[in-house]
């Protein structure tokens, strides 16, 4: 399998080793051969779309952690507003 990186515009390709379960292979290859698509270009493809949602799925927890930490403060300065209304 090759993994695709890019320099300079120039398409670098690294080969690794990889250990798929039977089943996965399986399945894989028959939609291979129904799509007629390169194994390669099928794994690249589906790292590509996976790395894109753990990508998403990280920057989520950011958010969510970066929201708690900003709901504390406009807590307070709410607070702050409601009291000025008050004396007014």
């Amino acid at each position: 399998m090759y993994l695709c990186t890019q320099i300079n515009n120039k398409t670098m390709m690294k080969t690794i080793s990889l250990e798929i379960e039977e089943l996965v292979f399986e399945e894989t290859e028959a939609i291979l051969l129904r799509n007629q698509i390169q194994r390669n270009r099928y794994i690249n493809e589906a790292l590509r779309y996976y790395n894109h949602i753990q990508k998403r799925l990280l920057l989520e927890k950011v958010l969510q952690k970066e929201s708690k930490a900003v709901h504390v403060s406009s807590l307070e300065v709410l607070q702050e507003f409601e009291s000025i209304e008050d004396e007014l």
